[in-house]
């Protein structure tokens, strides 16, 4: 007993300690400011700007996700076929995107695929319109696919166990029984693999819908979506800080939510095994 009291102040109690500091005041502190006006919930939810921007936000947090677990677990499937210090070398040349902000990648983003960028110049010189491939990362699929830059990162860090578990031996033992391809994968390997599949989407989901500075910096207010919507309330000339508070707490829930049904559904999976 004494040993376990021990190793709860030593450890335990710190992480509560943050845990309290960095989150539950934060929340408290936000939700009393929602609270200060009795309509700050009534009137968010009622806005026609927070309704479309609530839909954005989720279609934005569907398809960004599943494009970046459908790439990032061929690229998986790939690393898992190299030699251990290829592969240390490419996890760690994946991994670099997550040491950058937002803003960062937004600016890299636009030095490549903008109106002038290097992308769009060598489209130009083979015949496209280069105002066409300019506007591209500027509009709503853009935004995604600068989106799957660090989310793609996350999806394999979470996969690569996963994968490098599971046995191969199955995949070659139903080809050799003249199962196609494609049908080892989608039946032997996926179900198997299926819980970190989940875990990845719903975390890069979380991750997409509670960005703002990528979003900020490629398409400003031209997209409506909850994080730049909730920025245009506490930037210079805001008001309603009710209402702001209302939008980061429903934000913060739709999140929290998210992350809450890949945990159930992966413990539910992990339980049926």
């Amino acid at each position: 007993m004494q040993i376990s009291k021990k190793r709860f102040t030593l450890f335990t109690l710190p992480s509560l300690l943050l845990f309290g500091l960095f989150f539950v005041l934060p929340v408290v502190v936000i939700l009393s400011e929602a609270l200060s006006d009795s309509t700050s919930f009534g009137r968010v939810l009622s806005d026609p700007l927070f309704q479309k921007g609530l839909w954005g936000t989720i279609a934005l947090g569907i398809f960004a996700p599943l494009f970046s677990v459908v790439i990032g677990f061929c690229v998986t499937m790939a690393l898992s076929r190299m030699k251990a210090r290829t592969r240390t070398i490419a996890l760690f040349a994946i991994s670099l995107p997550l040491t950058f902000s937002g803003l960062i990648i937004a600016y890299g983003f636009i030095l490549a695929f903008g109106r002038a960028g290097f992308v769009t110049q060598v489209a130009a010189e083979l015949g496209f319109d280069p105002a066409v491939v300019g506007a591209f990362i500027f509009s709503p699929m853009g935004l995604g696919f600068a989106y799957s830059y660090y989310l793609i990162p996350r999806v394999i860090m979470i996969m690569m166990p996963a994968i490098q578990n599971f046995d191969m031996v199955q995949l070659s033992v139903a080809r050799s029984l003249g199962a196609r391809p494609w049908r080892t994968i989608v039946e032997i390997m996926l179900p198997q693999v299926l819980p970190s599949l989940v875990s990845s989407f719903c975390l890069t989901s979380a991750v997409a819908m509670g960005a703002y500075g990528t979003a900020l910096a490629l398409v400003g207010t031209q997209l409506n979506i909850l994080p730049l919507l909730l920025y245009s309330k506490v930037s210079e000339g805001g008001t309603d800080m009710p209402a702001a508070a209302a939008i980061s707490l429903i934000l913060m829930a739709i999140c929290c939510v998210v992350i809450a049904v890949g945990e159930v559904i992966v413990s539910r999976r992990r339980q049926v095994k």
